[in-house]
C-alpha cells in the first residue's frame, strides 16, 4: 500500500488556509505544476475529490475536511518530534541511562543530579541499581549510556573506563560500643557484623583485608543496601565497613566511624561506550567529574 507523504499533505493544508493553488505554491516555494501535482496523488490514494472551486476560491470538500483535520495534527506531531530531536542533539534535553551499586547512588548520584537540574534541566537521568558486572554488560548490550563502577576492571572492547574517585573504607559501629580508636581485622572479626554480600567487589576487599590477620569471618546478616546497614548498626545490631565520601554528611549521632589498620580504600570509575557521546551525555559526564574531587 502506498503511504501518503507529508509534503503531499502540508501542500493540501496550504491549499486550505490561503484559498488557492497558485498562492499555495508560493507560500511553499514550488511550482504551480508540483502543487497540482501532490494534490492529484492524494486524491488518487483516498479515491476521492479533496478540493472544489467556489466562487473562485478553492474550498475542501467534505472528505478534504476530515483529511486536513488530521494533516494538521501529522504535520504539527512531526514538527514537534524534529524539534525535540533537535533540542537532544544540541544537549538540551534528553534521556541519559545511567547504572550504579545502591552506595553510589545514596551518597554520590543525587549531588550529580542536583547540579544538573541547575545547569541543564531538559536532561532526564534515569538511574538503575546495578553491579559493577551488570553495568558493564548492559553498557555493552547498549542498554546504559553510563555506568559507575568499582575499579578494577578488566578491559570491555567499545567501553572506555576511566578513575573517577578514591574514597576510604571505615568502620562504622553502634556509639554505645567501647571502640577502639583504629580498627583492626582481628578487633573487628570479633565483634557481631553487617557486610555486603561476596556479589560485590566492597564484600571481595573487606574480606582481603580481614584475611591480613586471619580467616573471613561469618557476619550476622549480608546484604547490599548500605542505608539500611547503618540503620541496622544505630540499632546496635552489629558493626560494618562501608566507603565514606568526604562531601557526604558524617552519620547520625548513634554511629561511630573509625579508620581502619591497615587502611582501604574504594576506588571507582566512570564507563561509557567509546565513540562520539551525544551532548546529554557529555553533559552529565561532566557533572559527574565534578565530584572526583569531593
Amino acid at each position: 500500500m502506498r503511504e501518503i507523504s507529508l509534503d503531499r499533505l502540508r501542500t493540501l493544508v496550504a491549499i486550505a488556509d490561503h484559498g488557492s493553488f497558485a498562492e499555495a505554491a508560493r507560500v511553499l516555494n514550488l511550482a504551480p505544476p508540483t502543487v497540482s501535482l501532490h494534490i492529484a496523488d492524494l486524491e488518487e490514494r483516498v479515491g476521492g475529490l479533496l478540493l472544489s472551486r467556489t466562487r473562485g476560491r478553492v474550498q475542501p470538500s467534505a472528505i478534504g475536511e476530515t483529511l486536513i483535520e488530521r494533516a494538521r495534527r501529522l504535520l504539527a506531531d512531526a514538527e514537534q518530534a524534529l524539534e525535540d530531536v533537535e533540542r537532544q542533539v544540541q544537549g538540551l534535553a534528553g534521556r541519559v541511562r545511567l547504572g550504579a551499586s545502591t552506595g553510589v547512588i545514596a551518597q554520590l548520584i543525587p549531588q550529580a543530579l542536583e547540579t544538573l537540574s541547575q545547569e541543564h534541566a531538559g536532561i532526564d537521568v534515569q538511574v538503575a541499581v546495578l553491579t559493577s558486572q551488570q553495568t558493564l554488560q548492559k553498557l555493552a548490550d547498549g542498554s546504559l549510556d553510563i555506568g559507575v563502577i568499582a575499579l578494577p576492571q578488566s578491559p570491555v572492547k567499545g567501553l572506555k573506563i576511566k578513575p573517577w574517585r578514591r574514597d576510604p573504607v571505615m568502620a562504622f559501629l553502634p556509639a554505645r560500643w567501647a571502640c577502639p580508636d583504629i580498627i583492626s581485622p582481628a578487633w573487628l572479626a570479633a565483634q557481631p557484623l553487617i557486610l555486603n554480600d561476596n556479589s560485590t567487589r566492597l564484600s571481595r576487599q573487606v574480606g582481603e583485608w580481614f584475611a591480613t590477620e586471619g580467616p573471613q569471618p561469618t557476619p550476622r546478616i549480608q546484604l547490599n543496601y548500605n542505608d539500611a546497614i547503618k540503620s541496622l548498626v544505630a540499632a546496635g545490631y552489629g558493626a560494618t565497613v562501608l566507603p565514606h565520601e568526604a562531601s557526604t554528611p558524617a552519620p547520625e549521632s548513634r554511629i561511630v566511624m573509625r579508620p581502619l589498620q591497615p587502611s582501604l580504600w574504594r576506588e571507582l570509575g566512570i564507563a561509557h561506550r567509546a565513540g562520539e557521546v551525544e551532548r546529554s551525555t557529555r553533559h552529565v559526564l561532566e557533572v559527574l567529574w565534578e565530584l572526583e574531587a569531593l
